[in-house]
């Protein structure tokens, strides 16, 4: 029977200290670069969504401008209308 010592044999490629340090470097790196990317992406979205919302700003002014008009329209008919409508109405004390 043989008897199986430990051997001093040198540490495998994969596990070596230097190379976890550059691999975990690497690893680091490529996230590095994708949270670059991420936020070159978010501050676009950003820029975009605030021209939009200055734009729905003033989409909103026009629609409060035109309710604004048309309420006018629509309530001088309805005075005119009345008024015309009191005018043919008979009185009372006329009968």
């Amino acid at each position: 029977m043989s008897s199986r010592l430990p051997t001093s044999n040198p540490p495998r490629l994969s596990t070596a200290p230097g190379n976890v340090k550059n691999r975990q470097f690497a690893h680091l790196n490529s996230q590095l670069a994708q949270l670059s990317a991420n936020l070159a992406d978010t501050e676009n979205l950003l820029r975009m969504t605030s021209i939009q919302a200055e734009r729905v700003r003033e989409l909103g002014a026009f629609h409060g401008a035109l309710f604004m008009a048309a309420s006018k329209v629509l309530g001088e008919e309805t005075i005119a209308a009345s008024a015309a409508q009191a005018n043919q109405e008979p009185r009372r004390g006329d009968t």
